[in-house]
């Protein structure tokens, strides 16, 4: 198994090389074909009161700058397509609903794996891709990139964030080319409980074995809250263990439960250290 249609979602110029370059190294890897998604957004529409008429004039703008945007992000990629000398294609989408509209989540569910960048919170902009769009509606992994790691590095370390759920399962399977090629993989497990197959003390277990039989060398480890929150565990374990990679599944509650409560997922999407692959 390898991943041979990977989707670069290259929502800024700032962060198109990092993504892109992520993108062609796995690429490379998997012998793949890759992607190059972009949307050209426009911001919302200013009006002019009184009456409330759009201004023609910053109307245009806005799409002046928009499109300025598509075609550097697209050169970008297009010129490092080239050196890597990789399998390639260009799709671009212009569109008022941004990355939720319909062709590229379309897409995005033909593809082995979508990568995209963490927005940097110092550099704010209308075309920044809502990874949640693509969570919830594509059916795909998500590689996400933090915005502070801007080069490609081995994923030699990865940590499986399991909790017998759903979602961790298939971000475990989604994970499986990435986890081959590892050096070391270890299922974590926070907070674990007894149930029918296995007891708290070896949670994970049967995972860890159906892993091994992929080729997979697991180990396992546990850990508890206490006093800290899930997200706080997971993030102290990536620093001590010098983790390349979170393998997670992601949001296994409803978006409206996600947007009211926020939960474990939106807590370390908010602060990642290390690079995140996300299934839901």
């Amino acid at each position: 198994m390898s991943f041979k249609t990977i989707l670069a979602i290259l929502d800024t110029a700032d962060n198109c090389t990092a993504v892109s370059d992520f993108a062609f190294a796995i690429a490379a890897q998997n012998n793949a074909h890759v992607i190059g998604l972009h949307a050209e957004t426009v911001a919302v529409v200013p009006l002019v009161a009184p009456m409330e008429i759009p201004d023609p004039v910053a109307v245009q703008a806005l799409q002046d700058m928009a499109h300025a945007e598509t075609v550097e992000v697209e050169r970008i990629f297009r010129r490092k397509a080239q050196t890597e000398g990789i399998s390639f294609e260009w799709r671009s989408f212009s569109s008022s609903a941004g990355y939720g509209s319909a062709p590229l989540i379309e897409s995005a569910r033909s593809a082995d794996l979508l990568i995209a960048s963490q927005a940097d919170p110092a550099r704010p902009s209308d075309s920044h891709v809502d990874v949640d769009n693509f969570l919830f509606e594509s059916g795909r992994p998500v590689l996400l990139i933090p915005f502070i790691l801007r080069q490609p590095k081995p994923i030699k370390r990865v940590l499986v964030a399991w909790n017998g759920s759903k979602e961790a399962a298939r971000a475990t399977f989604d994970a499986l080319p990435i986890l081959q090629a590892a050096d070391e993989v270890e299922v974590f497990s926070v907070d674990p409980v007894d149930n029918a197959l296995q007891s708290a003390a070896v949670a994970g277990a049967d995972i860890a074995a159906t892993l091994a039989r992929h080729g997979v060398k697991a180990t396992l480890a546990t850990a508890t809250t206490t006093d800290r929150n899930i997200s706080a565990v997971i993030e102290n374990r990536l620093s001590d263990s010098s983790i390349d990679l979170l393998v997670m599944g992601a949001y296994t509650h409803s978006r409206l439960w996600q947007m009211i409560f926020g939960g474990t997922t939106k807590s370390l999407l908010q602060s990642m250290t290390a690079l995140t692959l996300l299934s839901r």
